[in-house]
């Protein structure tokens, strides 16, 4: 505790007495001043002891020490220290009603007792008072790092909430609660979350202070470079005291060490799942399950997913340099999702612009992935291709697949496309590029010129006579013409492409132009 004037009262050696004030004497006091000027306020730093002898003062009048009283509590000072016996034998009645009246402490300092008696002795309170929180938070800083070695961050959380005399929270990367001290101050902490992603985009290190003065909250985020790595969050229900701070600075740094120390394991991790995914892509899953151990083992025992994401902005220069990675901040989601559900997963960043991951079929990863499903990919940030389930035996055929559906995804403007809804739906939607529309384009165009100056309805005649799967009679029916009419029609439209219709590949490939431009038809010359 710093020193209070009740404190300075009780100093057997200094004698002072209490004549206006007195239930203000817990006030601590920051310094002891001496200043004879009329208005010392200029020279005032708030929270001082001022000792005067009243050489310059009119203490006997009363609206002088009125405005003089006033000014003092107006600059924040905490009592005012009397001479007695020096120009004045007795407090004078104006000073001490001035100081009832404002509520200033007004301390009566015997003869004996010097000023500079006074000075030494807040001094001396104050270095001790420094003192006991230094070594207050080098003991924290102990504990909280026997803590840290030996028992993991929760326990360190609970040490801080208690040292504090507060609550204490950790979040990871994506701005989860991963850890809350006391248990009931995880739902605290999750309101906070917004606060968090906003302290994520600064720059580390960078602490914030939210709230209000009755549940006061601090935020700092957590790594040591550009990245955020995660976030602290300590409530109390008053700003944090020397020894409180030295206890949140040492559990931050040791957080910090933690989470690098994670990181680096998580490289280490990295570089043996992408041995592991290389050999599962070379058909070895008994080496694959050799080399991850109990690593990754239990992910390649049961069906899997793999999936494959790149940033849907294909030009890396145009993204903000500040920004998170999009991928970064994939994996960050994904390994959180995992961490929470505790499940294995297997993420490879392939050259910084492609994420390969394994994750357990209808497990937590996936499930975070469909978050992304209805999202445009530039709103997502990303183009996801998830595979179909599989096994550790066709891991190569389930990579062809998520990258057929990262191909879709891309082309269709989306976030995600799993394997499935290409297997189930229709081919078509897979051609609409403009690759295939220039081919339909090109095959087309002659007979929509031809049908455009009025010489017959060829394209439509080709339409049915394809839908009807080359029955004369029939396509005739729904066309209104005799067969023989739509048999001229069909030695036209050979004529005219130079090809011939008796060959299956031709009649596919007409059909699937057609069916292409049926959606966005062709533009059409002007029969003018």
């Amino acid at each position: 505790m710093p020193p209070t004037l009740a404190s300075l009262i009780q100093h057997s050696a200094l004698k002072l007495t209490v004549r206006a004030g007195e239930d203000r004497l817990d006030t601590p006091v920051r310094w002891a001043h001496v200043s004879e000027l009329e208005d010392p306020v200029p020279y005032m730093d708030g929270g001082e002891l001022l000792l005067v002898t009243a050489v310059t003062l009119h203490a006997e009048d009363p609206e002088a020490m009125r405005r003089y009283v006033r000014r003092l509590v107006g600059a924040g000072v905490v009592g005012l220290g009397f001479a007695v016996g020096v120009n004045y034998e007795d407090i004078p009645d104006a000073l001490v009603d001035a100081a009832r009246a404002e509520g200033l402490p007004l301390l009566a300092v015997p003869r004996r007792t010097p000023f500079l008696a006074i000075s030494k002795a807040v001094s001396a309170a104050i270095a001790a008072d420094q003192y006991r929180a230094v070594t207050a938070g080098f003991e924290a800083q102990r504990e909280l790092t026997r803590a840290a070695l030996s028992e993991g961050p929760a326990v360190l959380l609970a040490r801080l909430a208690a040292h504090v005399d507060g609550w204490a929270a950790l979040y990871d990367a994506t701005g989860a609660v991963i850890a809350a001290a006391p248990d009931w101050a995880a739902r605290r902490a999750a309101r906070l979350t917004p606060e968090v992603e906003r302290l994520r985009e600064r720059p580390a290190p960078a602490s914030a202070v939210v709230g209000d003065p009755d549940d006061r909250v601090e935020l700092q985020s957590l790594g040591s470079g550009r990245r955020v790595r995660g976030a602290l969050a300590v409530g109390t229900g008053a700003a944090l005291g020397t020894a409180e701070r030295y206890a949140v600075h040492s559990a931050v740094a040791l957080l910090t060490l933690t989470t690098e120390r994670s990181r680096a394991l998580q490289e280490a991790e990295q570089r043996l799942g992408s041995a592991v995914l290389r050999m599962l892509l070379s058909g070895q899953p008994d080496h694959a399950r050799a080399v991850a151990g109990d690593l990754y083992g239990g992910l390649l025992d049961a069906p899997f997913r793999l999936l494959v994401a790149e940033p849907a902005d294909a030009t890396p220069d145009s993204r903000d340099p500040a920004a998170d990675h999009p991928l970064q901040s994939l994996t960050d989601s994904l390994e959180a999702s995992a961490a929470h559900a505790g499940e294995a997963v297997l993420a490879v960043p392939d050259g910084g612009e492609r994420l390969v991951v394994l994750a357990a079929d209808a497990g937590a990863v996936v499930a975070a992935c469909e978050t992304y499903k209805e999202q445009e990919a530039d709103d997502a940030g990303v183009v996801i291709g998830l595979s179909a389930p599989t096994g550790p035996i066709a891991t190569a055929g389930a990579y062809k697949q998520a990258e057929q559906s990262l191909s879709v995804a891309r082309r269709r403007g989306r976030a995600l496309v799993e394997h499935e809804e290409l297997a189930a739906g229709s081919l078509l939607p897979l051609l609409a590029d403009d690759a295939v529309r220039a081919f339909a384009d090109g095959m087309l165009r002659a007979l929509y010129e031809h049908d455009a100056k009025g010489r017959g309805d060829l394209v439509e005649s080709l339409r049915a006579w394809l839908s009807r799967h080359g029955q004369w009679d029939a396509a005739a029916s729904d066309l209104g013409v005799h067969r023989h009419t739509l048999r001229y029609r069909m030695r036209r439209v050979e004529e005219i492409l130079g090809r011939t219709l008796d060959d299956p590949d031709v009649r596919m490939e007409l059909w699937l132009a057609l069916k292409t431009t049926s959606a966005t038809p062709l533009p059409r010359p002007d029969r003018t």
